[in-house]
């Protein structure tokens, strides 16, 4: 004969000491290892290794740390997400674009103009009055010799350029082109005898 357990207990006046005649646990609802007594008075030791109900997350494997666990929809998921930890990026062009790559960042990451050019961003080399990632700039212009010139036509090509010896100028000023001298005097004939140069 089946052992027999105890799931109701009343005294001889009516009232219940104990009633388990209408509970509902079994081993399936109550967490692994806890112990517990059933409708029928017998012990029962749950087997429920489920700490929630996942049937509504949604997380993906793709949103989950790489080599980290979970579960969702009761199906045990590891992560895929790549752990980028702190990513360092670098600008070196105007126009230059950093692309954060995906996946996890542990927050500490940065991204910077490249030293080289950072270097380059001083106030000597912007133009005075003009402001560049708040570098104001001093640069007025390199200062330069000019050279005034007289030059004395002629029936040939000439190149004027800025003399270099015994004084070095770096650009002509102004240049005056001489005259082209003409002369006019009667000849015996009548007429006007024209000469030039």
């Amino acid at each position: 004969m089946a052992e027999q357990f105890n799931s109701k207990v009343v005294l001889s006046d009516g009232t219940v000491l104990m009633d388990l005649t209408d509970d509902t646990v079994s081993a399936g609802t109550l967490a692994s290892g806890v112990t517990a007594h059933g409708a029928d008075g017998a012990p029962i030791t749950g087997t429920n290794t489920y700490d929630s109900d996942t049937s509504g997350d949604t997380a993906l494997v793709g949103e989950i740390l790489s080599g980290k666990t979970a579960h969702a929809r009761g199906t045990a998921l590891t992560g895929a997400m790549p752990n980028n930890g702190a990513v360092a990026g670098k600008i070196s062009t105007k126009a230059g674009v950093y692309t954060v790559p995906q996946g996890y960042h542990d927050g500490s990451g940065t991204v910077d103009i490249a030293a080289a050019e950072q270097a380059k961003i001083v106030a000597g080399n912007i133009k005075s009055g003009v402001e560049i990632l708040g570098v104001t700039g001093s640069y007025n212009g390199e200062a330069v010799t000019a050279q005034s010139k007289s030059v004395t036509p002629t029936f040939s090509q000439q190149t004027v350029t800025p003399d270099q010896s015994p004084t070095a100028y770096d650009y002509l000023s102004q240049v005056t082109v001489a005259a082209i001298p003409v002369t006019y005097t009667n000849n015996a004939a009548g007429g006007v005898t024209v000469t030039i140069g």
